[in-house]
C-alpha cells in the first residue's frame, strides 16, 4: 500500500464542510431542471473559478437555490455523506446555511427534516455518523440570524424531526465590511439554550475578529482563524486552551485567494505553536476535493509522514462536539485503523507523506 492510499482510508473526522458545497455537479444539472432554476450552462464546474471568497458565494448561492422541497435537502444529504465515506470519513459536523430559503418562505422544519433523512440513510448504508450546525448568513445581518436562532430553539422545544441532530451554531458569508460583534444576540440564546457556538473568523480579516468570535460570541471553535499568528498573545491564549480552529487548506488557496499557494499556507506554522489546527474541506465538490486528496495534499506540501497525518485525524477527534464516551471510542478506532495501515505501508516503504 502506498501513502496516498493509506491516507484515504484513515479515519477521518470533518468540522468544516458545508452540505450544499458537497452538491455532486450532477445533482446541481438535474436540481436545476426539475426546479426551473437557469444556470449559465449544463456543466456547473466551469462555474468553479473564483478570485475571492466573494466571487465564490455569487456560485454558492446559485448552487443553493436549486434546493427547494424537502426531498432535494435529502438528496444533498445523503450523496455528502456516501461521497465523503468513500475517502475515509466517519463522522462530520455539517453546516448548513438556510437564510436564503427562509428569506424566500421555505420552512426551516422541513429543511432540517430533509437533511435529517438524507443523513440517517446514509449513516444506515455507510456507518458513517453525521450532525448538523446552523449556519448565520452574515449577508442577511444580525436580525435574521436571531431570527433564524429562535425558530431553532421552537422547533428543538416541539421535538420537530431532525432537530436532534442539531448540535450548535455558525456563522458563515462574507466577513469583510461585517462587525461580528453585532450577531451577540443570537449567540447569546443559542448558549442559553445549549446550542454550541462556533464562527467563520480570520480568514481574510484581522486576528480581532477571531478575538470578537470568542469574547463577545462565546464561540468554542474557530473556522479557518489564519490570521491568528499576527497576534502573538491571542494564539498563546487559543493554543494553551486548546481551542479548536478548523482550517481548510486547499479552500483558503482556491476559493478565498487567502495564500497562492498551498506551501505558503500558514497550516505548519499553527501547528508548530502548538494550535490545535484541524484539516477539513470547506466545499469540496466546488473546488473539485475529498478528505483523502486534502490529506495527501497537506502531507505532500509540509513534508508531513503518515504518523503526523495520524495526529491531525487524532486532533479532529479531539475537536469534535462529540461527547467524551464516543470520542474515546472514535479516538480508539483512529489508532487501531491507522496502526493497520502503517503495517500495510510496509517496514521497507518511506511513511513520508509523498504519494
Amino acid at each position: 500500500m502506498d501513502v496516498a492510499t493509506a491516507l484515504d482510508r484513515l479515519p477521518k473526522v470533518e468540522l468544516h464542510c458545508h452540505v450544499e458545497g458537497t452538491m455532486r455537479p450532477q445533482t446541481v444539472v438535474d436540481l436545476a431542471r426539475k426546479n426551473g432554476i437557469a444556470l449559465p450552462g449544463e456543466d456547473p464546474t466551469t462555474l468553479y473559478r473564483y478570485t475571492s471568497l466573494d466571487t465564490f458565494l455569487e456560485v454558492f448561492w446559485l448552487v443553493q437555490s436549486t434546493l427547494v422541497d424537502r426531498g432535494d435537502w435529502a438528496r444533498l444529504a445523503y450523496e455528502s455523506i456516501v461521497d465523503g465515506a468513500a475517502h475515509g470519513l466517519v463522522y462530520r459536523e455539517t453546516f448548513f446555511t438556510p437564510a436564503r430559503h427562509l428569506d424566500a418562505g421555505a420552512d426551516l422544519g422541513e429543511i432540517i427534516a430533509g437533511l435529517a433523512e438524507g443523513l440517517a440513510a446514509a449513516e444506515d448504508e455507510t456507518g458513517v455518523r453525521a450532525a448538523l450546525i446552523a449556519d448565520i448568513d452574515r449577508a442577511y445581518g444580525p436580525e435574521a440570524g436571531l431570527e433564524l436562532v429562535e425558530q431553532l430553539v421552537e422547533l428543538r422545544r416541539r421535538g420537530a424531526p431532525g432537530t436532534e441532530r442539531i448540535l450548535g451554531i455558525g456563522l458563515d458569508s462574507t466577513e469583510l465590511g461585517v462587525d461580528p460583534t453585532t450577531f451577540a444576540p443570537a449567540y447569546e440564546l443559542a448558549a442559553r439554550w445549549g446550542l454550541r457556538r462556533t464562527s467563520h473568523q480570520g480568514e481574510v480579516t484581522p486576528p480581532t475578529t477571531i478575538a470578537a468570535g470568542l469574547d463577545v460570541l462565546g464561540c468554542e471553535r474557530i473556522d479557518h482563524g489564519l490570521s491568528i499568528l499576527d497576534d502573538r498573545e491571542l494564539t498563546r491564549r487559543v493554543a494553551d486552551q486548546r481551542i479548536p480552529l478548523t482550517v481548510c487548506p486547499t479552500s483558503n488557496v482556491r476559493i478565498a485567494n487567502a495564500v497562492e499557494r498551498l506551501e505558503d499556507h500558514p497550516y505548519p506554522r499553527m501547528r508548530d505553536v502548538g494550535l490545535l489546527a484541524t484539516v477539513n474541506t470547506d466545499d469540496p465538490a466546488m473546488i473539485d476535493l475529498d478528505l483523502g486528496t486534502e490529506y495527501r495534499a497537506v502531507a505532500e506540501a509540509f513534508r508531513y509522514d503518515f504518523d503526523t497525518m495520524v495526529a491531525i485525524a487524532l486532533d479532529g477527534v479531539e475537536a469534535s462536539w462529540l461527547d467524551d464516551d464516543d470520542r474515546r471510542r472514535l479516538r480508539r478506532r483512529v489508532e487501531e485503523e491507522a496502526a493497520t495501515l502503517r503495517a500495510l505501508l510496509g517496514a521497507g516503504g518511506s511513511r513520508r507523506g509523498h504519494a
